[in-house]
């Protein structure tokens, strides 16, 4: 397992292998998507020397949870161009930052989301269901009023982490 100096990298980290999502430590070249983090076949790979912000981290590894199982581990730099997997690994996010105990802005913080992480935090904070259809349609977690009658966990809680 990776060992990072920052406690909040080890915690994120640490969660995050501890679902599925394999992380390690090593060199990043500066041309990538997010400062210090690659995502290397389905590996989230992390160089704390550039990682800017540890909360990409569990976007990133949003992404990488809510991509077909078949298709992680052959992902590579920017795992998707869908409007639809992006608003999934946001609310994955979400609910990770949730699990995780941490302030929304650790995760939605303003050098990102182009400009409208505090709409963001706004809308998860007041019950919004922003990308949660999905994240049922995925097995992840049911919409509030759809968990009694699947008998899964409501969102934020989530019935697994990663999408088979």
């Amino acid at each position: 397992m990776a060992v990072f100096a920052n406690p909040l990298t080890q915690q994120i980290t640490d969660f995050i292998s501890g679902i599925g999502i394999p992380v390690r430590a090593g060199e990043i070249p500066d041309n990538v998507i997010l400062p210090g983090i690659l995502i290397d076949k389905g590996i989230l790979v992390v160089d704390e020397t550039k990682l800017k912000y540890p909360g990409d981290l569990l976007h990133e590894a949003g992404h990488l949870a809510v991509m077909d199982g078949t298709q992680r581990n052959i992902l590579c730099n920017d795992v998707s161009k869908n409007a639809g997997d992006e608003i999934a690994a946001l609310a994955w996010s979400w609910a990770a930052l949730v699990h995780l105990n941490l302030k929304p802005e650790v995760v939605f913080h303003p050098d990102g989301y182009k400009g409208e992480s505090d709409w963001l935090i706004n809308i998860f904070s007041n019950g919004s269901n922003l990308g949660v259809p999905l994240l049922q349609w995925m097995g992840l977690t049911a919409e509030p009023s759809k968990a009694e009658q699947l008998g899964w966990n409501a969102f934020p809680q989530m019935q697994r982490w990663l999408r088979e």
